[in-house]
């Protein structure tokens, strides 16, 4: 009797057509009747079933955070749990990660702060470079190591090996979520081991006696400077800020006229949203260590001074496309002694024609473009040089009256871009009036046209034996026929050059990139080089360079990258007139970067 009346009145609670449901808890007189189940408030609730059927079967489910740390008891500490502040909320739920894992939640890398709003990020980066090579190499004029080697120049087949290691902290305060620190200190060192091997002697030093081989060390401070945030001018955090030491600046967006590290003062900023910024800066040249290139603080600074202010107007007229507008004065007052390297060659001034100690001012009124204008990636670069300058091969006052142009057209379809390139510079067309007409940099650093995967851009090329004058600078464009780059002086009569290139770049994979490029160039003067190695006629035609790069990147970020590269520079009627009848000339770069 008790069972019916259990069904009819279970029957009559949970009609089945209804939804499955959970029951309130029934009066008094029912309960006897029911299942716990169903009125039970501290039950598992399961539902309603069909009278005359099964229960369903409890579903245990997964724990969702099986490593989660157990609340605090409320006794204890009310219902929060504390933490010293929001950047170790994480740690506080359980989650911890080495100290060495640079992905995920780390002291090391700024990720928290080390205490109160400061915060440590600490900088490791491991720099390998092999790179076999062939390049005219000169014949010193007191001695050769190969018997018969009487002409201008000896073998040609180097090979380059450097390791550089760098480590550095930054040190800043503030909450850098969305806007610049308050205070930032930064420190870089590098460590740089480099071996060369040639096939004559006093290619690397002066004294024959040094053989063929050079081995060299060397420790840089490469970074050193504290920045300050003046002020924010918006709700946006628009601001002011200085920095004091040697640090990083980039002239323009590809680096034509000065891309380095320099001790300077900078004060910059932003405005209207980020669309607007601007740099006011001065700079005083550090001297550097030539064979590693680094900065040689040892050595002091040289009375050569830069001083800058461009502007950055984003959107100018066309939606997508950066504009910039520079005003840079070069003074060179470095007319007082002479300056030998430390391989023993003279830099300053340069074995180039009067070898006079001169000085020079120079303005550069400079337009930069970088963007996207419809389809086409544009990004250009123009410069006009102007000011005195005490002439290379008459030691008397000259008048610099130059230009340069550059411009790079691209264009995407889908993971290929392709791009064509276009340069010029101008070159003296007469060393002995009171014009100078060649255009150089103050330090160039140009990624353009293959950047330093070419082979004219990355090589130093020679012009006069014995380690004199270099036709062209390593990792630049120009043929400037300084010393070096690295502890030379500009030099204003030069044969200028000519470039128009095409390339292309195809990210096979997100991890892995293959870039080709082709670039035909021609000097756009040469008197002056006739001058200078007593030559005549020399032709205009520099020759092709072709070069083709892979760069692999395994985890798909900048922590681990692998280059390999090559290029040939089949020399045209130009190179041939200044080196002879060749074969073409060949470099293998393999690099592998590491980053911590």
């Amino acid at each position: 009797m008790s069972l019916c009346l259990s069904a009819a009145l279970a029957s009559l609670l949970c009609p089945v057509a209804e939804p499955i449901d959970y029951l309130d808890t029934p009066p008094a007189w029912v309960a006897g009747a029911l299942p716990a189940y169903l009125y039970d408030p501290d039950s598992s609730k399961i539902p309603r079933r069909r009278p005359g059927h099964p229960a369903n079967e409890r579903i245990q489910r997964a724990d969702q955070n099986p490593d989660n740390a157990d609340p605090a008891p409320v006794d204890a500490v009310g219902e929060f749990v504390p933490i010293p502040d929001r950047w170790r909320l994480m740690e506080a739920l359980g989650f911890k990660h080495p100290w060495y894992d640079p992905y995920n939640q780390n002291i090391w890398k700024g990720d928290k702060p080390l205490h109160d709003d400061w915060f440590l990020s600490l900088l490791a980066i491991s720099d390998t470079l092999l790179e076999p090579r062939s390049i005219p190499t000169p014949v010193g004029p007191q001695a050769s190591a190969n018997p018969g080697a009487v002409d201008i120049f000896s073998g040609f087949d180097q090979t380059i090996f450097a390791q550089t290691l760098l480590a550095g902290l930054v040190y800043y305060k503030g909450n850098t979520t969305f806007k610049p620190p308050s205070w930032e200190y930064r420190l870089t060192l590098a460590f740089n081991y480099n071996r060369v091997e040639v096939d004559d002697v006093r290619a690397l030093r002066i004294d024959p006696r040094s053989g063929k081989v050079r081995n060299d060390n060397f420790v840089a401070m490469q970074e050193a400077f504290v920045d300050y945030h003046i002020r924010d001018v918006s709700t946006r955090y628009d601001f002011d800020a200085i920095r004091v030491g040697i640090q990083p600046f980039s002239s323009d967006f590809r680096g034509f006229l000065f891309q380095d590290l320099q001790f300077g003062v900078r004060l910059f900023g932003n405005r209207d949203n980020n669309k607007k910024q601007y740099n006011l800066a001065w700079f005083r040249r550090v001297e550097k260590d030539l064979n590693s290139g680094l900065n040689d603080v040892r050595e002091g600074l040289r009375d050569d001074d830069l001083f800058i202010a461009n502007y950055y107007w984003q959107d100018l007229g066309i939606l997508g496309f950066m504009s910039q507008g520079t005003i840079a004065y070069n003074r060179n007052r470095e007319n007082d002694k002479f300056f030998f390297d430390s391989n023993g060659f003279i830099q300053r001034p340069s074995s180039l024609g009067t070898e006079r100690l001169r000085e020079y001012d120079v303005v550069y009124l400079g337009y930069n473009g970088d963007g996207r204008i419809g389809w086409l990636n544009l990004s250009t670069s123009a410069y006009y040089a102007f000011g005195d300058n005490i002439g290379t091969f008459t030691g008397e006052d000259s008048d610099v009256r130059a230009g340069f142009f550059a411009a790079e057209l691209g264009r995407d379809f889908d993971w290929i871009r392709t791009r064509f390139s276009l340069a010029w510079a101008s070159g003296d067309d007469d060393p002995f009036d009171d014009v100078s007409q060649g255009y150089d940099a103050v330090f160039e650093n140009p990624i353009f046209a293959g950047a330093d995967t070419s082979y004219w851009i990355r090589q130093n090329m020679p012009l006069i034996g014995g380690g004199g004058v270099t036709l062209a600078a390593r990792n630049g464009i120009l043929p400037s026929l300084r010393s070096s780059k690295e502890q030379g002086q500009s030099n204003f009569e030069n044969p200028g050059i000519r470039l128009i290139g095409v390339g292309a770049d195809f990210d096979l994979t997100p991890e892995s990139r293959v870039s080709f490029n082709l670039n035909h160039m021609w000097f756009d003067e040469t008197r002056v080089l006739e001058v200078a190695r007593n030559q005549a006629p020399i032709d205009r035609e520099i020759g092709t360079d072709f070069s083709v790069a892979w760069i692999w990147r395994p985890y798909m970020t900048q922590n681990v990258v692998v280059r390999l590269s090559g290029a040939v520079l089949d020399p045209g009627k130009g190179l041939e007139d200044l080196y002879g009848d060749t074969d073409p000339y060949y470099t293998v770069l393999g690099n592998v970067i590491l980053t911590y």
